[in-house]
């Protein structure tokens, strides 16, 4: 941590493919969005879990429409990690995952009944170490995190408001940091009466540092899984008022580099075809959420290189422009848009 840090620049410029040096890692690919494509995806990156399992993901505010479907989240634990438990924090804005008695009440609302689910800043917040960062010398996180083994990092890639897009480390970074002190040190500049007043390059580094801190904590047991679906420009933070989803569905992305995992999908972006890709684009680039990849970059997280493994042909080695180039660029809602329970607050009223 420095006295005096400065934001880098930058995250308003998409860097190719080709212009990025340094090694790279493995990221595996599927373009089967149901259970059995996520059981199979999570199978080529799982064995580094072990012991006592949490998985994070976002739950979503009430009734959101766009979360990762529950039932592929219900078979993977059932088939996989039946010992498992869903981690997530309390929100710092108030809505309906505010306090842990609304939260508790969301997660009934959005059908996450199926196993357990541990809001881990229910009982209290711990301090974990962030090494190398400029912001920070210690992120604030929910107390009970500390008290799981492994991690496996369960993400809805899509936008967000502020932070352009919301792949695994924002997942990490914001959904790890308790509600009311970690999400401030992150979001709220000292002495700001505007809660949001920290934006583009510094959020992003904020919310980096926030991630390197849990993915520390949890290394070498922790794997990274992002599920390209439903991807409005909105987070599900924003529950039912998301933006309505223009960008087609591509897939599934998964692996042990955090960096590569979310840089792949970022490309992948990039590569639709007819345009495809034009509405994240534009919210990545507007809020400058680029810096979060060459963030990651600077403090040694992973590698923005990556051998791209295409499960569905055989393990070929394939470009982000090839596993999207046969992908519809309007896109097309699926069966989990319209199955039962989401809605559940609004049947029983």
């Amino acid at each position: 941590m420095t006295d005096s840090p400065v934001p880098g620049k930058g995250g308003d410029v998409y860097i190719p493919y080709e212009q990025r040096s340094g090694e790279s890692s493995v990221v595996f690919f599927t373009r089967d969005l149901s259970e059995k494509g996520l059981q199979k995806i999570y199978d080529r990156v799982s064995s580094v879990l072990c012991g006592k399992v949490a998985i994070k993901l976002h739950t979503g505010e009430a009734e959101g429409p766009n979360i990762i479907p529950r039932p592929w989240v219900k078979e993977l634990i059932a088939s996989r990690l039946p010992d498992a438990a869903i981690i997530e924090t309390n929100t710092y804005y108030e809505g309906s995952r505010y306090t842990t008695e609304e939260h508790l009440k969301t997660l009934e609302i959005n059908g996450w009944t199926f196993c357990p689910v541990d809001i881990t800043d229910a009982d209290g917040v711990a301090e974990l170490p962030v090494r190398g960062g400029k912001w920070f010398k210690v992120m604030h996180v929910g107390k009970s995190m500390l008290s799981y083994d492994s991690l496996l990092v369960l993400t809805h890639f899509k936008g967000h408001i502020m932070g352009g897009f919301g792949g695994s480390n924002k997942n990490i970074g914001i959904g790890c940091a308790d509600g009311r002190i970690g999400k401030k040190e992150i979001h709220t500049a000292e002495g700001s009466d505007d809660m949001w007043s920290i934006a583009e390059e510094e959020l992003m580094e904020r919310m980096t540092e926030s991630t390197k801190a849990t993915v520390d904590h949890f290394a070498p047991h922790i794997c990274f899984i992002n599920t390209m679906r439903n991807m409005s420009v909105s987070c599900d933070c924003e529950g039912p008022g998301a933006e309505p989803v223009v960008t087609p569905d591509v897939g599934i992305a998964a692996s042990l580099d955090i960096l590569a995992a979310d840089a792949a999908c970022v490309d992948m972006i990039y590569a639709l075809p007819d345009f495809g890709g034009k509405a994240m684009t534009e919210r990545i680039e507007t809020r400058h959420g680029l810096r979060q990849l060459s963030y990651m970059k600077e403090l040694g997280m992973g590698n923005d290189r990556y051998t791209l493994i295409d499960l569905d042909n055989d393990d070929a080695v394939i470009t982000a422009a090839e596993a999207v180039k046969d992908v519809d660029p309007v896109w097309t809602p699926d069966r989990f848009n319209t199955f039962p329970g989401r809605n559940k607050r609004r049947f029983t009223e």
